[in-house]
């Protein structure tokens, strides 16, 4: 990386020299190459400005430029195109987060739908099966009543199975209540099919945003099901934490717990985004702020 920099300044030096002696457009034209070439080669702002202020110290020193205040206020266009790759990519940067955000909320608009189909109108497909099984039963001999609630009981299960979906898509107490209430409903739920004790405490003081009722809902189950398949945890605590400007959840367990300092060294693999882990075998906590 060091020998690339030295390479990219050495290059800068030149069309910097280059442009202060004619001010053409090619010399303009190398600024944004040498640009584009930083952005490849992963430079960042701040490092392409003080490669301009080595470069332009280094043209400065020439005899041929006597006047340094209007070499230096002339070399302000080259640092200006040179920088315009960092802004394209900036813009292009915000345009993609911008369509991920909406491709976002229409999932889980869609997701929303699909779940409030499940939970009411095949709740209520569901109800009217049994009423026609409980008016066909007295129809039927005793002995075929029995293979009667044979097929209720595979419709409970049904039932249950669809109540489950719909509430792991999108619960509709999200909706209807807020956060905390959800975050005790799926805490229930969990616990309950794993054996896994799961508190949850603090309080939103109020409803939030859909948004990030939303995007900490979500984080909060990931980290759950983390929990439960790789923690190898006796218990678990979710706390939600109001602030002037923010709200903070944090999602703590028991269990084994991973090498911090490895796991942000490790650059190359997947990482932990959104999370903080301080310590040795210590714990992440997420937070999000509004």
């Amino acid at each position: 990386m060091s020998e690339a920099r030295g390479e990219l300044a050495e290059q800068y030096r030149r069309a910097l020299e280059d442009y202060l002696h004619d001010a053409g457009e090619r010399a303009l034209a190398r600024a944004y190459e040498l640009g584009r070439k930083a952005v490849v080669d992963g430079l960042g702002v701040l490092e392409m400005a003080a490669l301009h202020h080595e470069a332009l110290a280094s043209v400065l020193r020439l005899p041929a430029f006597e006047d340094r205040a209007k070499a230096t206020e002339a070399a302000q266009g080259f640092l200006m195109e040179s920088l315009s790759p960092f802004e394209m990519t900036h813009r292009a940067f915000r345009e993609a987060n911008t369509v991920l955000r909406r491709l976002h909320e229409r999932i889980e608009e869609e997701t929303r739908r699909i779940a409030h189909t499940l939970h009411d109108e095949a709740a209520q497909l569901l109800a009217s099966v049994h009423v026609a099984l409980a008016a066909m039963s007295h129809d039927l001999p005793p002995s075929a009543r029995g293979r009667l609630e044979e097929v209720r009981g595979l419709l409970d299960r049904i039932e249950d199975d669809l109540r489950r979906l719909s509430h792991e898509l999108r619960p509709t107490i999200l909706d209807d209540l807020g956060l905390l209430p959800a975050l005790e409903f799926l805490a229930d739920g969990i616990a309950k099919r794993t054996g896994l004790p799961i508190e949850v405490g603090g309080s939103t003081h109020g409803r939030l945003p859909p948004v990030v009722e939303t995007a900490l809902y979500r984080i909060v189950q990931e980290a759950l099901t983390n929990a439960v398949r790789h923690a190898d945890a006796a218990r678990v605590r979710v706390e939600l934490q109001r602030e002037p400007q923010a709200i903070r959840c944090s999602i703590a367990d028991d269990g084994v717990g991973f090498d911090a300092p490895t796991v942000l060294a490790h650059r190359g693999g997947p990482g932990l985004a959104g999370w903080w882990a301080s310590g040795s075998g210590s714990k992440p906590s997420a937070g999000a702020s509004r």
